[in-house]
């Protein structure tokens, strides 16, 4: 049987022959849920230190992608939609001390992360004045990672990692704050 593809506003199902795939709302809560890491709670997570903040405003979001290049940094309501790995914490930077992140995992195995440093809150990356961070923490000059080079692969527990944060020097450098941290 064949079957016609339906798109009705945002809350359509896609019939694709016979397969079916719910269109998600775009929410900046998407992956949260299934991201927060729960006191007491075991199973396989990343805690993950923040080093390398230009400052103490605004949010931080970590987020967890497939680790393959189409599918890192794609677009959460996709992604979720096709049944794959994406999740989402966020908090406010604190004023003092270590910068610590927990992100509950599906399961033991290998993940791009990324780290963004909102510093006004407005929940958009701006080039000039945000700054971002990736698990395996690459040099990255003026370009976008590999999902190879941002990722980390996960035991069944708790796994430690450390990503530095980089922010935008001049025209065409992005990097550490601290040259000494590469």
């Amino acid at each position: 049987m064949t079957r016609r593809i339906l798109a009705v506003g945002a809350g359509a199902l896609l019939a694709i022959g016979g397969l079916t795939a719910a269109t998600i709302p775009s929410s900046p809560d998407l992956g949260k849920k299934e991201g927060q890491c729960r006191s007491g709670e075991t199973g396989p997570a990343l805690i993950v230190d923040i080093d390398g903040l230009k400052d103490r405003m605004g949010r931080l979001k970590l987020e967890v992608y497939p680790a393959v290049d189409v599918d890192f940094l794609a677009d959460d309501n996709v992604l979720i939609a096709a049944g794959k790995t994406f999740r989402r914490v966020e908090m406010a930077v604190p004023a003092t001390g270590a910068v610590h992140m927990c992100v509950r995992l599906p399961g033991p195995g290998k993940y791009a992360v990324s780290v963004l440093h909102d510093r006004n809150s407005d929940r958009h990356f701006n080039l000039s004045k945000d700054g971002v961070g990736f698990g395996g923490n690459p040099r990255l000059g003026m370009r976008q990672p590999k999902a190879s080079e941002a990722s980390v692969v996960a035991g069944s527990g708790l796994t430690p990692m450390t990503i530095v944060m980089n922010y935008r020097h001049g025209l065409l450098s992005f990097g550490p704050l601290d040259a000494k941290r590469r």
